[in-house]
């Protein structure tokens, strides 16, 4: 009995073990994303009130797939399963207005603050709640596409001339805290204070994705460097693919993308 009796005690004392330690990591785990939510809150919602149009499309999109497991791509996408297909189209079917597409090709254009004034007019002014704007990111303005690990892993610093250390472009600034009910806040999140690729998201714009873009740079990084890993030019590109932002839309190509946007009902704007 008192071995059996010691075989329990060590059973229970190592369950107990067990269970502390995955107290502590769902602790752990907890307190992470408590941090992470904290770090990243921007407001409950930037949607305009009465975009019921848009806030579906919102949704819609949030639930559609992203494929960001490539090993390797090719130069030429020939399968819709290349691209973030779904998210694409519920883009070009989006049956509010009106829907404006632009042409961003240049980071250090002022392209997200001619989409946020865009907005601002097109749903205060005109009183278009459910207006769309679609960023067609390419050029060097895509370099604001990608998460820092990739900044960081290819020195993109270097490309903007160490004008940008980082993705600030996709760094939520304070005045997407303040209260978005005030919209007329000159310090508030509709304001020049914040033209970010994040705030922009939480209103309802659009970022597309070049694989073009994409397959260009890795050509270059290739080419000249760095390349830490090695990588071949199509597994480089699919790296690349894979560490887009969270809500970018991947098109197979943004200057053939754009015909078809105008195709349904999209305003073109260079």
């Amino acid at each position: 009995m008192d071995s059996l009796t010691d075989n329990i005690s060590r059973r229970e004392a190592v369950k107990r073990t067990v269970a502390g330690l995955g107290a502590g990591l769902m602790a752990l785990n907890a307190r992470a994303a408590e941090n992470n939510n904290s770090a990243d809150t921007i407001a409950p919602t930037l949607l305009p009130k009465g975009a019921k149009t848009l806030r579906d499309l919102a949704k819609r999109l949030a639930d559609a797939p992203r494929r960001r497991d490539f090993k390797t791509v090719p130069m030429i996408l020939t399968s819709p399963d290349q691209w973030d297909n779904e998210a694409l189209n519920e883009v070009m079917h989006y049956a509010g207005g009106p829907k404006q597409v632009w042409d961003s090709t240049d980071l250090e254009s002022p392209w997200l603050n001619l989409m946020r004034n865009a907005m601002n007019a097109q749903i205060w002014s005109f009183r278009h709640p459910d207006f769309l704007a679609v960023s067609a990111t390419h050029g060097s303005a895509h370099l604001a596409l990608y998460d820092d690990y990739i900044w960081q892993k290819y020195d993109f610093s270097k490309m903007t001339k160490d004008k940008q250390k980082t993705n600030s472009f996709i760094a939520a600034a304070p005045p997407s805290r303040e209260n978005p009910e005030d919209f007329n806040n000159p310090e508030g999140p509709f304001s020049p204070h914040d033209n970010s690729i994040a705030v922009l998201q939480k209103r309802g714009a659009v970022f597309l994705a070049c694989h073009n873009a994409v397959w260009e740079l890795s050509m270059k990084l290739h080419a000249k460097g760095p390349n830490p890993d090695n990588l071949a030019h199509p597994q480089m590109a699919a790296e690349l693919t894979n560490h887009l932002i969270p809500a970018v839309i991947l098109t197979p190509g943004i200057v053939g993308t754009i015909p078809q946007l105008q195709l349904a009902g999209f305003h073109y704007i260079k």
